[in-house]
């Protein structure tokens, strides 16, 4: 183990979001958004594999086979990895596509597949959608401009969401069953700081792990929302941090490369990487989607 940053692939990646584990795979999923495609990353070879995609993919998730779901700019697809990009579309975007696209999203343990989209002019008219099969995409939040920082407390009983413009995260009771949110307070509010909060994960304790883009660290957060640690990257614009490895005791961290200047990719030329982190604390088993 180390407890230092190392990066593990210098992918240079425009927009790195969304990564994934498989544990049955020994594999990482992850996205880029902007140079669209879906990846496939071994931390044991170092081999990183890659899908192109037809469009923006804000994010994936896996089925109880493995299959990949991504989240593209016109819908949700259950992707095909032949070589022959055959996409199943399983439902058009709701939204307009001209305005939106899919950004943060992951499962719930019913396996429903949580995705929230940004609004690309700014204004809050983005929404966090929850979609299964049955009853399609449903508006959960309505009114956010970037919808980021979903994850869920380790009972399933809080969903988190940011929108990062706002720089807060906020916290819902959450209905298993049903997926009804209920009673939104304030977990976590930056803005004091002006950090900007992304992608998130929760650990085994319950914790909450933030991507703060534009700050270059992804910080710890108690249940509470006590701030508990920062881990400072070589990259200004981390994405979204993801526990994996064989004892989900490493915390992988997708980034940015985006909007930098000459001078800034200078100072950080990993940026757009792959990083990873080991931990004491381990995460959870990322949920399946079951359609």
């Amino acid at each position: 183990m180390s407890d230092s940053v190392r990066c593990v692939l210098d992918a240079k990646a425009s927009l790195g979001e969304s990564p994934v584990w498989a544990a049955d795979a020994g594999r990482l999923y992850w996205v880029d958004i902007n140079a669209p495609a879906l990846h496939r990353f071994d931390p044991a070879t170092g081999l990183d594999e890659s899908w192109p995609m037809p469009s923006a993919i804000g994010c994936v998730a896996l089925d109880a086979d493995g299959h990949a779901i991504g989240a593209l700019r016109d819908g949700l697809y259950r992707l095909d990895l032949s070589g022959a990009g055959q996409h199943a579309k399983l439902a058009d975007a709701p939204y307009d596509p001209a305005e939106e696209r899919f950004n943060d999203g992951r499962c719930d343990a019913a396996g429903r597949f949580w995705i929230g989209s940004m609004h690309e002019p700014r204004r809050p008219e983005a929404t966090l959608f929850c979609f299964d099969a049955a009853r399609g995409f449903q508006a959960r939040v309505k009114g956010v401009t970037v919808s980021n920082g979903l994850a869920f407390s380790p009972d399933g009983s809080i969903l988190y969401h940011a929108d990062t413009p706002t720089h807060r995260v906020t916290a819902y009771d959450f209905d298993a069953g049903s997926g009804a949110l209920s009673n939104p307070r304030v977990f976590i509010d930056l803005a004091a700081s002006q950090e900007r909060p992304d992608g998130a994960t929760v650990d085994a304790a319950g914790n909450y792990w933030v991507a703060l883009y534009g700050s270059g660290r992804v910080a710890q957060f108690s249940p509470a929302g006590e701030r508990l640690r920062d881990i400072a990257l070589p990259a200004k614009a981390p994405t979204m941090p993801c526990f994996g490895g064989k004892d989900l005791r490493t915390l992988f961290i997708t980034t940015a490369r985006q909007k930098h200047t000459d001078e800034e990719l200078a100072s950080m030329p990993q940026a757009g990487g792959l990083f990873a982190i080991d931990l004491p604390v381990p995460g959870l088993p990322e949920p399946r989607f079951k359609g």
